[in-house]
């Protein structure tokens, strides 16, 4: 129970505030209908069926299940589906792409659910007085700063009181719902789906487009997944089905009931729900839980970043980790500052709600539909359902995401090339840097020799000992690094201890210190040492060390000097977007963070060697 009341605020945070614009886009939107009795409660019908069938069913009871080892997401979820099949396969490149492409356009999520959340929160106050309507989109700003200037702090602290906060803003909009459907309870026929059938019949082609506005009820769903390893499955479940659905269920069917008893309540019908005394409470509120469901985004895009690093997908960044009880309490300076640029730049273009609601859905739902591909690929090679079991649950499933990404793709021209152009801009960014690392390490193994035969041709050349250990960093752990060829080659000198270190990720979120560590030595005082991290653990240079003192390999930091390649990488002559690419990955390698920094070695104790490489 105290799990499920912690994950109110981080996992519901975003599907929890959907109340404050999603059936106000139906009804007052860009593609608006009348609201008369049979729209109203065709509407709700849709609300009501797109919760109990994309969230209960779909997230809830199925995707859940595709745990990778306790953590869940886009990119977890790729890891585990990619591993099932061969790298050189096309199923795996299939997989790799679309799983890239989807964590890509969560960056769009990222910056467009603290903009409209906290700009509709704040919209309350036109509602109370036109007086404030000119302050509107300037303390949205000053909150949004604020919010994002306290980042480096972490959400250690503030977290314990998210799960509160947030459990009485689902009770506040229970309560304001059930006294609206009191005085209207016909509202409650509404979970008929003949009602949703008969809305398509009545009104054809702009009943369809009303989708892309009913799925902004639904935009949590992806952050619901994403949040799996911070709680666990069935804190998540009972939270869910004991108090979040029943809130939200209860205040989108009394915002129903207020529309039919007040048509002039479609302006903003989640406020017209409270009564005049209580509305400046209700701002107050609503504005502290949209804080948090954007607080819940924003750490959501640290941790994508985060996994994306690791998986090799992006560049070294500066990360500190706010936390020393929590692991994935992490900020990236760089991230967080690129989402507040943005995201300022959202309220300041379109500068209502209702115009952001346009450019929200579509990366979205291009993600639930690439969740629901890697699901298939789940149910099939992991969970050994049967094929047409498979095939029915993933056409039902699909048919409805791809219902929804249709009608959020005219949303295209009012905005929704937005979170589309941002996500494709960042999976070029992933695919350059791995395509381009992945050039670089080949061009570097060419050129290095098997440890074995160093041994061989190198270690009888007569050459002066030097007390203390040399650690060299490399990226094969097969290969010799080219410093220490260099350095025997260029200075005659050897260590008496020498180790060959390789930091390997796997696809797997973590993996044990038991087994954190292999070596061997294939001379004396020659080691090879591989240290083994999951794509959630946290490298540490000192943690390796004792883990090698307790097998026996003694270090002392005192003695000890860290070699390191640096690469001074040279585009080749290609033309067009080779060119452009290698240009792109050498400008990201440059504002790479140094290795030093990365894995917290003493940077007294570092000694570089640099090289020239054309790519």
């Amino acid at each position: 129970m105290l799990l499920s009341l912690s994950a109110l605020g981080i996992v519901y945070g975003d599907i929890g505030t959907s109340p404050l614009y999603a059936l106000k886009e139906c009804f007052y939107g860009h593609h608006p209908i009348t609201p008369n009795h049979d729209n109203v409660l065709g509407v709700l019908s849709l609300i009501f069926w797109s919760l109990i069938i994309i969230i209960s069913v779909k997230y809830i009871l199925i995707v859940l299940r595709a745990d990778n080892d306790g953590e869940g997401g886009i990119l977890a979820l790729m890891s585990l589906v990619s591993s099932a099949e061969k790298k050189s396969s096309w199923k795996y490149v299939f997989i790799t792409t679309i799983g890239l492409f989807g964590a890509a356009l969560l960056y769009g999520d990222g910056v467009i659910t603290p903009a409209i959340s906290v700009l509709s929160a704040v919209e309350g106050l036109k509602v109370a007085t036109p007086f404030f309507t000119p302050f509107i989109i300037p303390l949205t700003v000053i909150i949004l700063i604020i919010l994002f200037a306290v980042q480096h702090k972490g959400t250690a602290g503030v977290g314990k009181i998210f799960g509160p906060i947030t459990f009485i803003w689902f009770i506040v909009i229970a309560l304001l719902g059930i006294f609206s459907i009191i005085k209207n309870p016909e509202v409650i026929g509404a979970v008929n789906p003949l009602y949703a059938v008969n809305f398509f019949v009545e009104n054809g082609f702009t009943g369809f487009l009303i989708l892309g506005s009913v799925f902004l009820v639904v935009t949590g769903g992806e952050a619901l997944y994403a949040d799996l390893g911070h709680f666990g499955k069935t804190p998540i479940k009972l939270a869910w089905f004991g108090l979040v659905l029943p809130c939200l269920l209860l205040n989108y069917f009394g915002q129903g009931a207020l529309i039919l008893n007040d048509p002039k309540a479609i302006e903003n019908p989640f406020y017209y729900l409270a009564p005049d005394w209580a509305l400046y409470p209700l701002v107050v509120l609503a504005t502290l839980a949209t804080v948090i469901a954007s607080q819940a985004l924003i750490s959501g895009a640290f941790s994508i970043t985060f996994q994306a690093l690791q998986l090799g997908f992006l560049p070294r960044i500066n990360i500190l980790h706010t936390s020393e009880q929590e692991r994935g309490q992490i900020y990236i300076p760089r991230v967080n500052y690129a989402l507040l640029i943005a995201t300022l730049a959202l309220v300041l273009g379109f500068k209502s709600s209702s115009n952001l609601a346009a450019a929200y859905g579509i990366a979205v739902t291009t993600t639930m539909v690439i969740t629901t591909i890697l699901l298939a690929v789940a149910m099939s090679k992991l969970w050994k359902w049967s094929k047409p079991v498979v095939i029915l649950v993933t056409s039902f499933f699909l048919f409805i995401d791809l219902s929804f990404w249709g009608a959020n793709i005219y949303k295209f021209m009012q905005g929704g090339w937005v979170p589309l152009t941002m996500g494709a801009v960042i999976y070029f960014m992933m695919t350059t840097w791995y395509k381009g690392r992945k050039n670089l390490l080949e061009k570097i193994h060419a050129q290095t020799i098997s440890i074995e035969n160093f041994i061989t041709e190198f270690l009888s050349i007569r050459m002066i000992a030097i007390p203390g250990t040399a650690v060299y960093m490399s990226s094969s752990p097969s290969g010799t690094p080219p410093p220490l060829i260099l350095n025997i080659k260029h200075n005659r000198l050897l260590h008496k201890q020498v180790i060959i270190l390789t930091i390997k990720f796997h696809k797997i979120p973590h993996i044990k210190l038991e087994e954190r560590i292999q070596w061997e030595e294939p001379t004396e005082g020659f080691y090879r040492v591989i240290a083994n991290y999951g794509f959630m653990d946290v490298t540490n240079i000192q943690q390796i060390i004792d883990l090698l003192d307790l097998k026996g390999i003694k270090i002392k930091m005192s003695n000890t000097t860290f070699f390191l390649g640096r690469e001074t990488l040279i585009p080749n002559r290609k033309k067009g977007l080779g060119i452009f690419r290698d240009k792109i990955f050498i400008l990201m390698s440059n504002n790479a963070q140094r290795a030093t920094d990365f894995f917290n070695i003493p940077p007294t104790r570092v000694y570089e060697v640099g090289t020239q490489v054309e790519l």
